[in-house]
């Protein structure tokens, strides 16, 4: 999905679903990590994750309409906050996702093994092992292989 194609789903989720117009960008924001979107109160322009496309259209959709309930609460000067009465019930109202899914990454770990005690350590980084040893009997450690978690 490109940000032209985001730009025209929002506009038609806003008029669809809000009876309003959207009336500033929406793009997309390779650093969001844990979350869907992210209005600005500032600018009013919304952020979303593009990991999010991934999970599917509903799911888009469900992150855009909260994303819209905080921009459209915000510029009537309404509780646009999550913990507002007014955010809660049009949130309710639009069937907009309260939470964003939980996206699972797939880093590599190394894994070491214990010569000694055969203990197992979990590292993203890559150790010298000629430098550190185990921490529980001080034996050398051996490369146990790499697994992604």
């Amino acid at each position: 999905m490109t940000e032209e194609e985001l730009q025209v789903l929002v506009e038609r989720v806003s008029l669809k679903f809000f009876d309003r117009p959207f009336c500033h960008q929406a793009v997309f924001n390779r650093r969001l990590k844990t979350t869907g979107g992210r209005y600005h109160l500032y600018d009013h322009h919304l952020d979303f994750n593009p990991k999010m496309v991934a999970c599917g259209r509903e799911t888009l959709i469900g992150i855009i309409k909260h994303e819209l309930c905080h921009y459209h609460l915000h510029l009537q000067h309404k509780g646009y906050q999550h913990k507002d009465r007014d955010f809660k019930q049009l949130l309710a109202q639009t069937g907009g996702l309260r939470y964003a899914p939980i996206i699972t990454s797939s880093k590599k770990f190394h894994s070491y093994r214990c010569s000694g005690c055969g203990q197992v350590f979990y590292r993203q980084r890559k150790i010298d092992l000629k430098r550190y040893v185990c921490a529980k009997c001080g034996h050398p450690l051996t490369e146990y292989g790499d697994c992604i978690k």
